[in-house]
């Protein structure tokens, strides 16, 4: 049990610390971008890099954090993030910044791959529903956590940038400072093509795509909308901080509505009530803070779960075994979601006004309501009984799908087995990632030929025609 809680500890500890540090760091950028002039087309072309290096990275990070080992690649991608963090302020090249959001995006990506591998060598059978859960709390308040900083100086200096950084290079500290072994990433990760998904879940991976053009679009152009619209610095902290912590909270009861009706008809009521909840953002540009506030909070926390929604519409179509599969092909769907909103949106926004954004969003959403009613016409919504457990679907920081309580494929990993027994036998630069072990001891033991041998690790018999050490200048 002691292990368990330190282990889960630093998880936590280093999870929030790059959550905070990377949502802090979105949220800026848009307010410095617009703070200095820039053109809405081009802050959503720069902006979009990050989820496309998101997608990349998700795909292929595992890659090399299985070639180098968990904490080194850890702590290679966190500098990275901190480095690209640290540069914005020092260019005002639109191509320069579009290259530090892709590094940054697949950065993120592959250290949310490295911590979730953790959180599923962590996890066991009976604490695996629990900890999904945790998580998801975690990452939705640190994200909210990190608006709150913006108010604390002037976009346009180096002081925010700084603090952004520093946050995403402590995450290292825990993980860094913990003895838990590398667990295993597999060397061939379950896929399933998007074509494939799309002939046996069509409605989950729409809905899927759409969650992408919303979320993407919220937190690339919010506060650009925030800042041309005539908020101050420490109002656009509060609004975006209000609005992620709404949709944490309407999470909880969504769900609960999705294990007792047929999720098809709970999508088409929520993507109505969001269209209108942006409608209404556009209808109170002009009226006091809390009433925008309110509209905000109320579609963000509609809207945020039409991905929860498309993930569980997709794995009641799927069986237990095909669920990572399926959740590999509804994040791709996602990513293309979020690179089409933010460089559709930002365009609309730089020819018809910052109201264009949430009037974008309302007609993508009024759009999927209809494909929705259409595809209820096509095949009848399964009935309550036959669905599956909801779950919530956090896509902005990837998805533990291993720990899902609906994979039946988890396996558990003894917590002994992620520590090593004694601290001496992990020398200084070797995490146990290298060389098990046992593998280190035999080679110590049996040193190559032409090797000379250490004198520490066997004495050598001493020849007949040499003088011993010790016994010359008699």
């Amino acid at each position: 049990m002691r292990l368990l809680v330190i282990s889960l500890l630093a998880l936590f500890v280093s999870l929030i610390l790059l959550i905070v540090g990377n949502s802090f760091l979105i949220t800026l950028l848009g307010l410095r971008f617009s703070l200095l002039g820039i053109d809405p087309s081009t802050i959503g072309m720069v902006m979009v890099c990050y989820s496309a290096g998101f997608v990349l990275g998700s795909l292929y990070a595992d890659r090399v954090v299985r070639r180098v080992g968990h904490i080194r690649a850890f702590a290679v991608f966190a500098a990275l993030a901190g480095m690209a963090a640290l540069i914005y302020p020092m260019t005002y090249n639109v191509w320069h910044w579009g290259l530090l959001r892709g590094i940054g995006g697949l950065s993120i990506a592959a250290l949310f791959i490295t911590i979730e591998s953790w959180f599923s060598a962590v996890a066991t059978n009976s604490n695996r529903s629990t900890i999904f859960s945790l998580y998801q709390i975690a990452a939705y308040s640190a994200a909210a956590l990190g608006q709150l900083l913006i108010g604390n100086g002037n976009p346009i200096n180096y002081a925010l940038f700084s603090l952004a950084a520093l946050f995403i290079v402590a995450g290292i500290i825990p993980l860094s400072l913990s003895r838990m072994k590398s667990p295993e990433i597999p060397e061939h990760t379950e896929h399933m093509s998007l074509r494939q998904l799309v002939r046996q879940a069509p409605l989950g991976v729409m809905a899927a795509f759409t969650g992408g053009i919303f979320l993407g679009s919220f937190y690339a152009l919010v506060p650009l909308f925030a800042n041309l619209t005539g908020m101050k610095n420490q109002d656009v902290s509060i609004y975006m901080f209000a609005s992620i912590l709404a949709a944490m909270l309407v999470a909880w009861p969504i769900g609960w509505i999705c294990d007792r009706a047929r999720r098809s008809y709970v999508l088409l009521i929520v993507l109505v009530l969001a269209s209108g909840a942006c409608a209404a953002n556009v209808l109170v540009i002009d009226l006091e803070f809390r009433w925008r506030l309110l509209a905000l909070c109320v579609c963000m926390g509609l809207a945020s779960t039409v991905y929860s929604i498309a993930v569980a519409i997709t794995n009641d179509m799927m069986d237990s075994s095909q669920i990572i599969a399926a959740s590999s092909g509804l994040l791709l769907s996602y990513g293309v979601g979020s690179v089409v909103g933010p460089l559709l949106s930002s365009t609309l926004m730089e020819q018809f006004g910052p109201a264009a954004l949430f009037q974008t969003l309302a007609a993508a959403l009024v759009l999927m309501a209809g494909y929705t009613l259409y595809r209820q016409y096509q095949v009848p919504p399964l009935p309550v009984e036959a669905q599956e457990h909801f779950v919530p679907a956090i896509p902005d920081v990837h998805a533990i799908s291993d720990i899902d309580p609906r994979n039946d494929e988890f396996v558990d990993t003894p917590i002994e087995e992620l520590f090593h027994s004694d601290p001496a036998t992990v020398d200084a630069g070797n995490e146990g990632e290298l060389m098990p072990a046992q593998a280190e001891a035999e080679a110590v033991a049996e040193p190559e030929s032409g090797s000379e041998p250490d004198d520490t690790v066997q004495a050598q018999p001493e020849r007949p025609d040499e003088e011993p050490p010790g016994r010359s200048g008699n």
